[in-house]
Formats: structure tokens, sequence, C-alpha cells
């Protein structure tokens, strides 16, 4: 039953993933390749904290996908899904101090530091517009 299970989950998981890696955003599986990545990284690099609730799909996801088509972006975009990828969003959650665990959320950092963050509770209660015009903001300001 597991196993039928796993892979129910899997099927049901995979187009929340697409949504975000089909618009060039790179998925971090592991801890090993959130610390390749993000430690240090140099320029400016998007990373956003998947998920499978609602707000994610209706608000984060389209929000980020909005904000993409700003003409300064970061250097680099990556993902990580809270839940599924436990040990990869835990790593990548260190980066994101002193804000508490939340997903969906989303990172801005520049040269590994962070420098703007959504929290979940930022991204509830706005529309996809409204992340995306917040995130516009953080890229004009830091993607220079």
């Amino acid at each position: 039953m597991s196993m039928s299970f796993d892979r129910y989950m899997k099927d049901m998981i995979q187009p929340m993933r697409d949504e975000l890696t089909s618009i060039g955003i790179k998925e971090l599986r592991t801890p090993e390749e959130v610390e390749t990545h993000l430690q240090d990284a140099p320029g400016t690099t998007l990373v956003v904290i998947n998920s499978v609730c609602g707000c994610a799909a209706g608000q984060c996801r389209p929000g980020v996908a909005l904000a993409l088509q700003n003409d300064l972006v970061p250097d680099n975009l990556f993902t990580v899904f809270a839940g599924q990828d436990k040990e990869a969003t835990a790593k990548a959650r260190e980066y994101f101090a002193p804000y508490p665990p939340s997903s969906p959320s989303i990172a801005v950092l520049k040269d590994g530091e962070l420098v703007h963050f959504i929290e979940r509770h930022q991204i509830e209660d706005r529309s996809a517009q409204e992340i995306a015009e917040d995130l516009i903001e953080a890229f004009d300001r830091v993607c220079r």
C-alpha cells in the first residue's frame, strides 16, 4: 500500500513542481544541492519554498511567474518543495534567518545574504498580482 500511495503523491505533486521548473526555476532536491547553489552564491538569487497548499497554487507560483516577466530578474532561480524534499527545504531555510519556517515563502538573496523575504501570511491574503509587484520591487532594488 505504501508504494502505491507514494506513487500517487508523486504523480499528484509533479505538476506543482513543473509549474516552477517549466519557467526556468531549478529544483534543489537535496541538502547538498542547496548548499552548493546557495552558500556564498554570487549575484542575486530567488528561492521559492513550494508547497501543496492552495495559496501556493493560487497566489505564490502564479505571482512568481508574473514577477519573472520583469526586465530585471535574479541571476539564479531555485526552488525547494516543503513537505516533499524535507532535508533540502530545512537546509534552504538556514539561509532565511531570522524568519521562522513558512511555506510557501519566497526569498531573494544578494551575494548569499537575505535581502527580501515574503512569508506565508504575506501570500495567503494577497493576489498573485500583488505578490508579483512585491517581488518586482525587490528585483528592481537588488538586481542591478
